[in-house]
């Protein structure tokens, strides 16, 4: 069992913030809090955050199988956001699709 101090949590609170704000840059909010008005941008950068997610997952467990690194947790970690990542997009995708088949179900 590991002993938790101070830098570990500052390090924690700040790898929390980041990815704070790597979602909000995701989802289209300005710095102060306004949504985009391009939704098209929105979920590019999104895709964009996924891909990147991905990547990095793609990278550490290479890392890892190569015997680059011993930190498992970490590589597991990568593997998780991106895997939700992944999951949040696809339910994107099945809500976007959902919506377009209704709209056009509809009686003009």
């Amino acid at each position: 069992m590991t002993k938790v101090d101070a830098a570990s949590v500052l390090a924690m609170r700040n790898a929390i913030v980041q990815q704070n704000a790597s979602l909000q840059k995701a989802a289209g909010l300005a710095p102060g809090g306004a949504a985009k008005s391009d939704f098209a941008g929105a979920l590019k950068g999104a895709l964009n955050e996924v891909n990147e997610l991905q990547a990095k997952s793609s990278a550490a467990t290479d890392a890892y199988e190569r015997g680059d690194t011993a930190d498992i947790a970490s590589v597991m970690l990568a593997r998780e956001k991106a895997s939700l990542g992944f999951q949040a997009t696809l339910q994107v995708r099945n809500k976007l699709l959902s919506a377009y088949k209704d709209i056009m179900s509809m009686p003009v």
